[in-house]
Parts: structure tokens; sequence; C-alpha cells
């Protein structure tokens, strides 16, 4: 069975094509292109913004014309992990394998975050048989490194009155609030020296570890891979001279980092000590996530001597503040149970050309003052260890309202359908929809989407049968909402 056997047909059949298109973040010309395009082939008015957002409208069904208008929104891009060194995210489609009740890719991150909620909200606007408002669709660009499409949302983009944002990941579940988050970047300047020539030179990697969301998932416990190579790189220079030529970890600053490797040296005397050591964090981490991280490997592998060298302050600087800095859940809601409240996820640290290396965090909170509170002590964390601090922009968290109107409309659908009163929750990942309250005060939102699992790695999987349940649960919203009245 392949993805075109599947059903809702209309769903993944559009949901087949998304995943042939190219969708990087900040590079989704691609993906506009195959969204205007299919706004032409189905007559469909369209509109984009300076920023590449893009708006679908359809009429409302003969009838329902002062119906409240609806806004179903997804966001293009996606994040690109994979298994495969040199998979090309630009320019190679992605491979989907059905696995019974379950879709994901080979190797890859699958990309239903979001595309399955943008396949949903394009066969809502060509299913003739639905009755509905007047009908929007809103696709923005950057969700995932920057929600740059939210954050520079047009004027008069869009004019609907209730927004269905369809980037959740739990079936039976109607999300009305989220977390709000901040990033901080790091930048240390090194000098560049020659590696010593009576050193032994080893490359120290970790692999294979799940990663996953830094908002959903953070709460699992799963290894972060810079943390524990901060860890062993700690423990050698506590002990030894060390000597570090190369340092990487993570990709995306809304991934927890599931590989990395640094390549280092010591003096040749104690390369036997360094074996010991790393056999003793080898045995240490598969006692510590065992049940959690099945997969994951640590691996330690002698080299040839590197030409470079970083200076040994600034070693000692970064390897010390990375290990400290904090990483996971820093403390629970006391309204929601089971929320997390307030997270930091250490995500990556990178060399940079000009003698830099960048490390990079992402703080999320319900609560405003929390959220900066943390990105501050990361500051301070990060400035005793000479690096140069940043924060970016940060996003606004959504405040839930339990009154909402559009939310009682989504639950009375779903139960009508399934017999079963789906839960009303929050979310600590960061959604769009705080950012659209910015800017249109008086939206009424709410969110959900069909099961994903694991999404931000190659493990990312969606859920076939709750795709089904998904679609009808968003068509039939839709129909409620076109018996109502402005």
């Amino acid at each position: 069975m392949t993805i075109k056997d599947l059903q809702p047909a209309e769903v993944f059949g559009i949901f087949h094509e998304i995943t042939q298109v190219p969708r990087p973040s900040k590079k989704e010309g691609k993906i506009r292109k195959y969204l205007l395009d299919f706004a032409a082939k189905h007559n469909l008015e369209v509109q984009t913004d300076e920023i590449g957002n893009v708006v679908m409208r359809k009429p409302a069904t003969p009838g329902h014309e002062d119906a409240p208008g609806i806004i179903m929104q997804a966001h293009m891009d996606m994040v690109c992990e994979s298994n495969h060194k040199g998979f090309d995210f630009e320019n190679q489609p992605i491979t989907t394998i059905v696995d019974g009740d379950w879709l994901h890719a080979d190797g890859t991150t699958l990309g239903a975050d979001n595309g399955i909620g943008m396949a949903g909200a394009l066969a809502a606007l060509t299913n003739d048989k639905l009755v509905h408002g007047p009908l929007e669709a809103l696709f923005t660009v950057d969700e995932e490194t920057g929600l740059t499409g939210a954050n520079n949302l047009g004027p008069d983009m869009i004019h609907g009155q209730m927004l269905l944002n369809l980037d959740s990941e739990d079936d039976a579940e109607i999300f009305v609030g989220c977390a709000g988050g901040i990033d901080t970047t790091c930048l240390f300047t090194y000098e560049r020296s020659m590696a010593p020539t009576d050193f032994h030179y080893f490359k120290f990697e970790i692999a294979n570890g799940l990663g996953g969301h830094s908002g959903s998932d953070i709460k699992l416990g799963r290894a972060n891979a810079v943390q524990l190579l901060a860890r062993f790189l700690w423990n050698v220079g506590s002990q030894f001279d060390l000597s570090l030529c190369e340092i990487d970890g993570g990709n995306l600053r809304n991934a927890i980092p599931r590989a990395s490797h640094a390549i280092f040296g010591v003096h040749t005397s104690n390369k036997e000590k360094i074996v010991v050591a790393f056999n003793q964090l080898k045995a240490e981490v598969e006692n510590e996530y065992a049940g959690i991280e099945p997969n994951i490997t640590l691996s330690l592998e002698t080299i040839e001597r590197p030409e470079f060298a970083v200076d040994s302050k600034t070693t000692k600087d970064l390897v010390e503040a990375l290990y400290a800095c904090p990483h996971g859940v820093i403390s629970m809601s006391r309204d929601i149970e089971g929320l997390v409240e307030t997270s930091t996820n250490l995500a990556s640290v990178k060399m940079q050309p000009d003698n830099h290396i960048l490390a990079v965090t992402s703080q999320r909170s319900s609560v405003e003052s929390r959220k900066f509170d943390l990105a501050h002590r990361i500051e301070a964390l990060f400035t005793l260890a000479g690096a140069k601090v940043t924060h970016g922009d940060g996003y606004p968290g959504w405040a839930p309202n339990m009154k909402s109107k559009i939310m009682q409309v989504a639950s009375d659908a779903y139960y009508e359908l399934y017999g079963i009163r789906p839960a009303i929750k929050a979310i600590h990942a960061g959604l769009e929809c705080g950012l659209f309250l910015t800017k249109y005060p008086g939206l009424d939102m709410v969110s959900f989407g069909p099961t994903l699992r694991d999404v931000h790695s190659p493990s990312e999987s969606m859920n076939i049968p709750a795709v089904d349940r998904f679609w009808h649960q968003l068509c039939r919203t839709i129909e409620k909402v076109a018996d109502l009245k402005k």
C-alpha cells in the first residue's frame, strides 16, 4: 500500500503532492508557486503579501453569506532533519512509507507538520459538497525558524472572524492556548593556533538520539546530544589539557539535538585514560536513558592530527558554559495539570567563519515574565563565559479563552461525529495564534489536527485513521459555523 491508496483520498492526494515540493524554512518559493498554481487551477481568489504569505478565498454557499467567516490556517515550511547524509531538502522530494496505521518518511522528517494542515485546508476549499460561510485559507512562511510570516502578516490579508489553526498534533484534543518563546544566541570569538604535535586526537560522536520537538517533547526526558557532548568534554578538560579542534551539534532552535561531535586531543601520555572516561560515560548514558533512548550511540575513534585548534581559554569558557547551561523543564503549570509552564532547549553549537562559535538556546513559557527571566539567566551565564549574547524578537503566548464560541462549535462537531467530547487543552509548543491576535484582536481561535509523533525528527509519523477524523471534524465545524450569524 502507498500513500495514494489512503483515505480520505482528497486529503492524502493533496498531501502527497505537497511532499513532492521542497519547502525548507525561509526557502518557500517552490511551495508558494504550488499554492498559486492550485488557486488558479480551482478558480480561487488568491492574495500574497510582501513577506510571502498566501491567502485563498471562496465565497459562501448561497444562503450562508451572513455566517461568520472562517480562516483555516497552516504554515508552508517544514523542519528538515535527515538520517541520510547529503539529503537535499531544497531539491529532493520526501519519500513516504505506509506502515500499518502510520505514515512516515524514508529516513527524513515527513513534513506532516504542517503539510497535513495545508492539505486539509486545500481539500476543504475544493470540496463542492461542503456547505460553508465565507471561507479563507491562510498559509504562512517560516513558522519553524522565526514565525516570520505571522509576525509580518500583511494588512487586510484575512477578513474572517473565526480562525482554525490546523497545526496541532493530537486527535480528540482542541487547543485554546500556547506558550510564548524567545531565542538566545551566544557568540564566542576564539584564537586559532596550531594543534599540538605531542597530542593524541580523537573524534567523539553522539548519534541516533530521538531528538524531537523542543516544546511538545521537552517533558519526555530525552537526551540532549549537545549537553552530553559538553559533559564529556568538561570531564576530559577537568583532568587533562584539552585541545579542541572542532565542535558541532544540533541544528534547529526548536528541535532537541539528537546528534553531535567534537574533535579534540590530549597529551599522548593520557590517551588510554580518555578511552576509560569514554567507556564510563557510555555506561552511564545507557543506564540513565534506558527505556527512553533505544537507539542512541556514543563512539570514540582515533584520528589524524588536525592542523588547527581553538585557544585554551575559549575552549574552557565554551565547554563550561555549555555544560552549565540548563536544558529541559524548568517549571510546570499550576493551572493546567500536566502542562509544562517554562522550559529551555540547548539547541545547537556550531563553528562559524572568522573564528566564531555560535551556541543557540530557545526558551518557552506560558508566563511572559518567566520567559524573559529564563532568557536573561542564560544571557548572564554565557556573558560570564565571554560570549556576546543577543535575543530574538520572540513571540507572545496565547491565553486561553474558555468562553470561545468556535471552541464550543469544534468540540460539538467532534462529539456529534464520534461520541467523544475532545479534551480542551493548552500546548507548550509555540503556535502562530498569539501573533494573529496582536494584529486582529477580535479573532476567535482554536487549534486542532491529527495525531503526529516525533515531529522535527526523522522519526516523524502521522496516524492514518486520525487524519480521517481530523478531516471530518474540520468539515463538520465549517458546516456548523455556516448556520450561525455574525
